[in-house]
């Protein structure tokens, strides 16, 4: 039953590295940028939530609400103004210009937040839990994977039911073609930007529910989002959560064993799915 119980948590554990890596995915698939700064944006994500809860008295799912629309214009305007500016064949401006913004999060959140690490108080929600006979498990985790697949789900449905989706696809496979169509790949680009950061608001919100969070996390949550995305296979999002599935379970299996593998364990499993499978496990340009 042990073994059972930690099968299932780290699957549940895979549902909140999969809200991590699903915007970093998003953004990939349709204009194939590598967001340095995803996790510092998550980051900041689960520091605007905290403020509406602290600043405002308001319950953490408003609080996430009304800061979405505000990552969404962040996004866009930080699409439109900045990298919009650096895409091209050469992938080195973008990775430069995202480190720097990495870095600018970073300290920016040092200087208003200080080092002092914060939580989201989710109320009775933090221990709560359901017996479901052969194992026990949090409600937080339970409503953080089902969110996660909810995400996906919308995604999905926005790419192959909108038109919307369609000049995402259109702009994925060929800018120039797509432009030469009436579509603005810039406009595009810059909408996709703030769809993932609306999502990037979502993760923040059970970054903060579930775990202590300050301004020096974010790198590690990068990590984490790089290899769910990299198993999955690039731009894939159900394999995004499959990547943070293999991700969760390998390290729970880990701290199972030795508390101290935990982190090295989920490693170990990107690495093992690397020689195995180069090019992820589902590699598609969007699914």
């Amino acid at each position: 039953m042990m073994w059972l119980d930690t099968l299932v948590q780290g699957i549940l554990l895979g549902g909140l590295y999969a809200l991590f890596a699903a915007g970093l995915s998003l953004v990939f698939g349709i204009m194939r940028l590598v967001n340095l700064a995803h996790g510092d944006l998550i980051v900041f994500a689960a520091y605007l939530v905290l403020i509406g809860v602290t600043l405002f008295g308001l319950s953490p799912w408003l609080a996430a609400l009304l800061a979405m629309p505000v990552m969404f214009a962040f996004g866009w305007l930080l699409q439109t103004a900045v990298l919009n500016r650096v895409l091209g064949k050469d992938i080195l401006p973008p990775l430069l210009v995202t480190f720097g913004l990495s870095v600018v999060l970073q300290n920016g959140l040092l200087e208003g937040f200080s080092a002092d690490s914060r939580r989201i108080p989710a109320g009775s929600l933090e221990g709560a839990s359901l017996d479901l006979g052969l194992v026990t498990v949090g409600v937080m985790p339970l409503l953080t994977f089902a969110s996660a697949i909810a995400a996906i789900v919308a995604l999905n449905a926005l790419f192959y039911h909108t038109a919307l989706g369609r000049a995402f696809r259109a702009t994925s496979d060929d800018v120039v073609t797509a432009g030469l169509m009436g579509i603005e790949p810039k406009r595009i680009f810059a909408i996709a930007t703030g769809i993932a950061m609306v999502v990037v608001t979502l993760a923040a919100l059970y970054l903060g529910m579930r775990a202590n969070f300050d301004p020096s996390i974010g790198p590690a949550r990068l990590i984490y989002a790089f290899e769910a995305v990299i198993i999955g296979g690039l731009g894939s999002l159900w394999g995004t959560l499959a990547g943070g599935v293999i991700i969760g379970v390998a390290q729970t299996f880990g701290a199972a064993v030795n508390p101290e593998w935990q982190i090295l364990a989920g490693h170990i499993a990107f690495l093992a799915v690397m020689l195995l499978k180069p090019r992820g496990l589902f590699p598609r340009a969007v699914d």
